[in-house]
């Protein structure tokens, strides 16, 4: 914990720069924290009870290695995926209720709504201004030109609307 810890710390200082600064601060600050946590992961390796918990989650970071060191190589990346677990969290938590979706169908539909609810609420959009908008011109919308109807295309044409 103690190393994850430091990362988390490291990646705190690196996060306050410019992206295009971003990367070179985070190997600096976090690559000697990444090898010294694979050194001392390798050498627990050879030590922990094979069935014990702590071999599991050593086992686990050592196959995932390339995965974890990613962050360091782009400035893009976040040193973890808590965004994308709280969205999921929301399917997790609604799946007993989708049960009783009425048929295939509706559960389909349902999921369309979900995806456009939360991609709405990703891209910081009103989703009842969205709907309203966009079930009000779909009709008459070329459908080759359907992903203009995205949250994320809806809002950027809104701010060019609302530009001077």
């Amino acid at each position: 914990m103690g190393f994850i810890k430091k990362l988390y710390e490291a990646d705190r200082a690196a996060m306050k720069l410019a992206p295009s600064r971003r990367t070179a601060e985070r190997a600096r600050l976090c690559m000697p924290v990444l090898e010294a946590f694979k050194v001392w992961l390798d050498a627990e390796a050879l030590v922990v009870l094979p069935k014990a918990p702590i071999a599991d989650a050593i086992g686990y970071a050592r196959n995932q290695w390339s995965a974890l060191r990613r962050f360091v190589e782009d400035a893009r990346l976040r040193l973890d995926n808590n965004v994308a677990e709280r969205q999921l969290r929301r399917v997790a938590v609604g799946r007993k209720n989708w049960l009783f979706a009425g048929s295939e169908d509706g559960a389909e539909r349902g999921c369309v709504l979900y995806s456009l609810l939360a991609t709405c609420k990703l891209h910081g959009v009103n989703p009842f201004n969205y709907l309203r908008d966009v079930l009000v011109r779909i009709d008459s919308h070329a459908a080759h030109d359907v992903l203009a109807l995205s949250p994320k295309t809806w809002k950027e044409k809104l701010q060019n609307l609302n530009a001077p």
